[in-house]
């Protein structure tokens, strides 16, 4: 059985993931103009991914005896493109922290299920953190 603390940290994943596919895809929806033109296929390819994510997240929670949050973490969607960015930026490093935590708790359990799926996940994330980085630059 998951310990108290993995299942909570798993409806922060869940939360978090919410959070980011609502607020690509709002950024997707938003977005105008050239530099708007640039990212808005990119915030929408990574919002579906973010809410597979969430997906994914809440059926191993749910195994595990858990009841999945709707709440999602607080959404920004920002004033401007580069506002947008940095922010988005950070959410993914918050996001790799936060899994990188997961995968540790769940290896300690003997969870190699839960351990294997955040590894997976962490992967996307990195390559979302690099997207958002590059198009700072």
């Amino acid at each position: 059985m998951a310990s108290k603390e993995l299942l909570d940290l798993l409806n922060q994943a869940i939360a978090r993931e919410l959070q980011v596919s609502v607020q690509y895809m709002w950024q997707h929806v938003l977005w105008k103009g050239i530099q708007g033109f640039a990212v808005k296929d990119v915030l929408k390819s990574i919002a579906i991914t973010e809410m597979k994510h969430a997906e994914a997240i809440a059926e191993r929670l749910v195994y595990l005896g858990g009841r999945p949050t709707t709440e999602p973490s607080p959404i920004y969607v920002g004033e401007n493109l580069k506002d947008m960015l940095e922010r988005d930026k950070l959410d993914e490093e918050w996001a790799i922290e936060l899994y990188k935590r997961i995968i540790n708790i769940a290896q300690n359990e003997g969870d190699i299920t839960t351990a294997r799926l955040f590894r997976s996940i962490l992967a996307d994330e990195e390559e979302h953190h690099d997207i958002f980085t590059s198009l700072l630059e």
